[in-house]
């Protein structure tokens, strides 16, 4: 019985030592998916900066308004749309753009554990929103969508607009943000937010000039690239370890402090 016992025993030891290495390899390829995938949103490089000036004539906002910021937005210039608790004692700052597949890769791997946090009250997410593909590869989509974003702000509705957008994401190559026609059809996927008034908002490009001063500051901050995610201050990326579960246990444990 001893000898059955104790082969049973290395057995479940085995195939929890197995479990535990299938996670680690789990999230080291959800960590390599993000840093390979963000070298074709990284603004620094030479030839990259080339491209974006060839680009900078082409890629201007459909007019030069004025700077309409979406409801309730905050911060320096209201160039943040806050998602959260204002009182969540950790906030998470984050630079994006809806064309960039690093970006997308990080919302597929922290999107669940972000919303826990912040329908919990305990981190406040704060989104900038920039155009770094237009740039880089040409075309608007990042400015079309991004503006169409902020209508959904306007309406209430961007949290859940926003994870639409990346759920749906196109290959950065293929600009099908661009078509205004295309970002009302997937507000279909978000209750109550596909009205008259945000089609007129995202028709229009309400936001089309806080979506550039926007990208501005993302510049004048010298950020490396999209996406640059930022706890409390701190550049959460360039963590070699982080995972999911170490911003949870972090954001705990500043919550209990």
């Amino acid at each position: 019985m001893s000898e059955k016992n104790d082969d049973g025993k290395r057995t479940a030891r085995e195939r929890l030592a197995v479990e535990r290495e299938k996670q680690k390899t789990a999230e080291k390829r959800r960590r390599t998916l993000i840093v390979a995938a963000s070298v074709v949103c990284v603004l620094g490089l030479a030839t990259v900066i080339g491209v974006v000036a060839a680009n900078s004539g082409k890629n201007k906002s459909s007019g030069a308004g004025p700077v309409v910021a979406p409801s309730g937005a905050q911060g320096k210039d209201s160039l943040a749309i806050p998602v959260g608790k204002d009182g969540a004692r950790s906030t998470l700052t984050v630079w994006e753009d809806f064309r960039c597949p690093a970006c997308q890769a990080f919302e597929a791997a922290y999107r669940p554990t972000i919303h826990e946090l912040t329908d919990s009250g305990k981190l406040r997410v704060e989104y900038h929103l920039v155009r770094l593909i237009d740039g880089n590869l040409g075309g608007t989509g990042s400015l079309r969508a991004a503006n169409a974003a902020a209508c959904a702000q306007d309406a209430g509705k961007f949290s859940a607009y926003h994870d639409v957008l990346y759920q749906n994401q196109p290959k950065e190559t293929e600009d099908a943000y661009a078509s205004n026609a295309r970002l009302i059809e997937l507000a279909n996927k978000v209750s109550g937010l596909n009205t008259p008034a945000f089609q007129k908002c995202v028709n229009n490009g309400t936001h089309d000039s806080w979506v550039d001063k926007s990208h501005q500051a993302f510049q004048a901050g010298r950020f490396s690239g999209t996406p640059t995610v930022l706890l409390n201050g701190q550049n959460i990326l360039q963590d070699q370890t982080m995972t999911p579960q170490k911003l949870k246990q972090t954001v705990e444990g500043a919550n209990k402090g």
